[in-house]
């Protein structure tokens, strides 16, 4: 009999294969990005069925496969069903799990990824903090995170925008959003992160050009 194994981690993405199944992939701590196979889960009444959906954090009962793993079992800590029921917070957390889809690798630690990625999830829940301040927090530590030269913006700012920029840099991904920035201030921020962005994350991506359809 395969052995289980449990890992602790939030599903990415969710896709139906055939009739019955889903196809997870998870972001975890110790394993990366994994693809896993939720069987029968669209079965009427499947006890997995809630657990095998996008912002699902928790731990997952798996067992190892030669290219995938199976899902067993979840013990679920957050559905984040706040972020699913509020239509502009759904598209920046839809662009937020496939920016941890692109950067996440297999077989790589996704701890620090994992806790960003779990944090600003959280952040888009609390109405003090702008959705747009906390989108570009989270490009710039993932960019941070995924070893980009991020140590000084692309080009001069402000003081304001230059010391949210360090905070963003060095503080750990609990202490993220713990701060607002004035109108102006936060347009600055945006564009220099924007501009980073640009450069080195080569990819379109297909939820961020719903989100500024949606924000435009």
């Amino acid at each position: 009999m395969r052995e289980q194994i449990s890992v602790t981690g939030m599903v990415l993405m969710a896709a139906p294969v055939g009739e019955y199944d889903r196809r997870l992939v998870i972001l975890t701590r110790g394993r990366g990005k994994i693809t896993a196979f939720a069987r029968g889960v669209r079965r009427p009444g499947n006890q997995l069925m809630a657990a095998a959906a996008p912002f699902v954090f928790g731990k997952f009962l798996l067992y190892e496969g030669r290219d995938a793993y199976t899902l067993a079992g979840a013990e679920v800590e957050n559905y984040f069903r706040e972020i699913a029921g509020d239509m502009e917070a759904a598209c920046y957390g839809s662009y937020f799990l496939e920016t941890a889809a692109y950067f996440a690798q297999e077989n790589l630690d996704g701890t620090e990824l994992l806790k960003l990625l779990y944090q600003s999830l959280r952040a888009l829940l609390r109405p003090a903090l702008p959705n747009r301040l906390v989108r570009r927090i989270f490009e710039l530590k993932s960019m941070v995170i995924n070893g980009e030269y991020t140590q000084d913006p692309p080009v001069p700012v402000s003081d304001s925008c230059h010391y949210a920029w360090e905070y963003v840099i060095c503080s750990p991904s609990e202490s993220l959003y713990k701060f607002c920035l004035k109108e102006e201030v936060l347009k600055e921020f945006e564009s220099v992160v924007e501009k980073s962005r640009r450069y080195f994350v080569r990819h379109e991506f297909r939820s961020l050009e719903i989100l500024e359809t949606l924000t435009a």
